[in-house]
């Protein structure tokens, strides 16, 4: 029996023989059901149609993103180490190509996520590499394929290898985590934000909201825990969760004015 797969989060479901009736992520208001309704794929027939496109953002990392996109069209990076290779967030489409190339370049030693959103086949990738899952506790409930390569952490900072710790941050999930890769952008540091801290169409800024799709926001105290949990961690650039949306320039800068304005504007009377 195959593994069902939401066509709108791209969240994988056990093996079944029919789909699950509903997807709890999508149902829930940080995600949507479409007017159409639920709709569900497999692997097999979602390789038939789209495969992975690949591109380099700076040395070591690079990033994975589905062609033609698929569900919410986040990208995965892939982050190379002296310590082993780490797979921060992760897509859906788990194929032929993309194991071949990723054991060309040493495999896995870890997969770390910033929130449900993006849990999608992470079970599959995983598994390939027998490498364990870093998912923070505060979020177990939305892992919809138990699987005992999940790692769970509790606190606010844990570190996976060297010079790359993984944050929490909470905001969009309980749980919404961060990476900081101390020796990105040259050594003045990196941060690898999912959609935690989301990178905006204007470079120069960054937002942070309950629903991105609802268009929900975060509280202004939660925007200034997300700000001040970030500023003893340098970093010069940020990678967000889609292609293109990067700030390759005074990062930890555009986080603290970008949140001093959301800040600001929850709290004035507006005309």
């Amino acid at each position: 029996m195959p593994i069902h797969i939401c066509t709108t989060c791209g969240t994988s479901f056990p093996d079944a023989s029919e789909p699950p009736t509903s997807c709890p992520i999508c149902e829930d208001e940080r995600q949507f059901v479409p007017r159409s309704g639920q709709g569900w794929t497999t692997p097999l027939r979602l390789a038939a149609g789209h495969a992975n496109a690949w591109r380099k953002l700076e040395d070591g990392l690079f990033e994975i993103q589905t062609a033609p996109s698929f569900a919410i069209g986040q990208r995965a990076l892939l982050l190379r180490t002296a310590h082993g290779n780490i797979l921060w967030d992760c897509i859906t489409l788990f194929d032929e190509a993309t194991d071949a190339l990723i054991r060309t370049l040493g495999g896995l030693a870890a997969i770390a996520i910033s929130h449900p959103h993006y849990y999608s086949c992470m079970q599959d990738w995983a598994r390939a590499f027998d490498c364990p899952i870093h998912l923070h506790k505060a979020d177990a409930q939305w892992v919809m394929r138990p699987d005992s390569r999940v790692r769970y952490w509790e606190g606010e900072t844990m570190a996976i290898a060297p010079q790359l710790t993984l944050l929490r941050l909470g905001g969009h999930f309980p749980g919404g985590t961060v990476l900081h890769w101390a020796d990105g952008a040259q050594r003045r540091g990196a941060l690898l934000s999912g959609d935690i801290v989301q990178v905006a169409a204007d470079a120069g800024r960054v937002s942070f909201l309950w629903s991105y799709p609802n268009m929900m926001p975060l509280s202004a105290a939660t925007v200034r825990r997300i700000a001040d949990t970030l500023k003893p961690w340098p970093f010069e650039r940020i990678y967000g969760a889609f292609p293109a949306r990067q700030v390759m320039a005074d990062g930890a800068g555009i986080v603290q004015r970008s949140a001093a304005r959301y800040i600001e504007l929850l709290q004035a009377e507006q005309p």
